[in-house]
Order: structure tokens, then sequence, then C-alpha cells
């Protein structure tokens, strides 16, 4: 029994049961990104995340930290999803959305309007108009970890809202855009859990992967595509430039249904 657990009643928000009892119980998207935000599962991701809310950045001394778990983004009938790691320390913990408020989050949201796929190509607030065109950011762990380093075990405790979340998009979820191999090591057994048959031996990461996976039970074929991570250091040292993250996007757009092949530029 975990330490909080108590029998015959729910799993609180600081029991590591938490996770795997709320996420399935929720019916929509809604209702997932509100159970989200209660979670306390992980200790060590809490005290960090508290801790860097206090201890702010001197440009962001005026702001009041979200320092909670940060939400998917995106439309609830999305085709394509974008799995990352985690919210960045400064960036989604301070603003409270996926990608937001740091120079990642800026340069992956720049990609996506260049292709149609985001209103605009900034990304500053929560509340700064942002829209993304059939895209749901995800994450598999949903703290900002120290040193952009989540433990296999916290990995593990957030996976049920990840499973959640791509089961709540439904068939309509035709592509995943992973960056960095450790989204594509936690999203694997995700995908294998739900019906999705995985090559052997498992596709392994790469900046341009692609693979086809078929599903079980209803579920079509749904399209992977590997992307170099957008951190400031990939994309300090041009590991990722952004010729290559549209490219990526715009393939994954177009086997998604959202954008013509060969298509740039924003769409109206």
């Amino acid at each position: 029994m975990s330490p909080s657990s108590v029998p015959g009643q729910q799993p609180a928000p600081d029991d590591p049961l938490f996770p795997a009892h709320r996420a399935s119980r929720c019916a929509d998207l809604g209702a997932l990104d509100a159970q989200v935000v209660q979670c306390r599962a992980c200790p060590r991701l809490v005290t960090w995340r508290e801790q860097v809310a206090v201890r702010k950045r001197a440009a962001y001394l005026g702001w009041d930290y979200w320092a909670r778990p940060v939400p998917g983004f995106g439309p609830a009938d999305a085709a394509l999803a974008v799995v990352g790691l985690a919210p960045a320390a400064h960036g989604g913990n301070r603003t409270g959305r996926m990608f937001t408020g740091d120079p990642s989050g800026d340069f992956l949201v720049k990609g996506l309007y260049a292709v149609g796929l985001a209103s605009q190509p900034t990304a500053t607030s929560a509340d700064d108009g942002l829209t993304l065109r059939g895209v749901r950011m995800a994450a598999p762990v949903h703290c900002a970890p120290p040193d952009n380093k989540p433990t296999p075990g916290e990995r593990d405790t957030c996976r049920p809202w990840l499973a959640a979340e791509l089961a709540l998009l439904g068939p309509g979820l035709r592509a995943v855009v992973v960056l960095g191999g450790f989204g594509w090591q936690a999203l694997l057994p995700v995908l294998a859990d739900a019906g999705w048959q995985l090559p052997q031996p498992r596709p392994r990461f790469g900046h341009g992967a692609r693979v086809t996976l078929t599903g079980e039970g209803g579920l079509g074929e749904l399209r992977l595509f590997g992307c170099y991570h957008p951190s400031q250091r990939n994309v300090n040292t041009g590991l990722l430039t952004l010729p290559m993250l549209e490219a990526v996007f715009r393939d994954a757009a177009a086997a998604a249904g959202l954008q013509e092949p060969g298509r740039t530029g924003p769409t109206g």
C-alpha cells in the first residue's frame, strides 16, 4: 500500500496511484486537464517546481509562477500530437502552458506557424491568443524536473496521463511528432498498450525517423515522426535548424490531413 493510501478511499493527489486512478476515468480532455493540475504524485518534482517559483529568475520577478503540473494544449479533435519531454522550469512551469515563455517554445511555435499549424509565431503567456490548428501538445512528464531530467520512475508514474490524453483524441489522431529520445522511449509503451502494433525490434529514435503503426480494435494507421528536441543546446549548436523543424512538421501535417504535401506558409 502506498504511503497516502487508505483502504476504501480514492488515492489522494500525493499518492503515486493518483494518475492511474484518475486518468482512466476522465470522459474528455477538459476533465483530464483538470485532474492533471491537481497531481502531486512525484515528491521530487513537486519540491522542485515550487522552489523554482520562489527563487525566480531576475527577469521574472514580477511573475506569479504557475508551479503546478502543466496540462496539454490544443484542440480536442487534433489529428496531430506533439510529444515533448517536460515543462521548462521558467517556461511552462511559469506560464502554465506547454512550450510557452522559453526559447524552446519560441522556436517550436515559430516552426508551427511557418507551416500553418499555429495562429501566431510567438508563445509568451497563456493568455497571448495563441491557438493551434489540428495540433495537441502533450508530454510524458507534466512537471518541470531538475536539470530537465525526469527519472524513469517519474516518467512511469506520469504515463497514465499521456495514455489517457492520446486515447481521448480518439481515432482522429493520425500522426505524432516526437521531440527527442526521451519522448520517443516514453511514448512507445503507451502506444503498444493502446493496441498499436510496434515493429520488432522496436524502432529507434532519430531525427527524420518515420514509422507507420497499424492498430487493433478499430484503430487505423498512426504515423510517427522523430525530431530533435528544440532545446537551446540543440538550436544553438545547429543540431536542429528551423528549416529542419519545418520539414518534419510539414510532412507530419500532410500525414495527418492538415496540409497538402509540399505546401508552405501560414494558412488563414
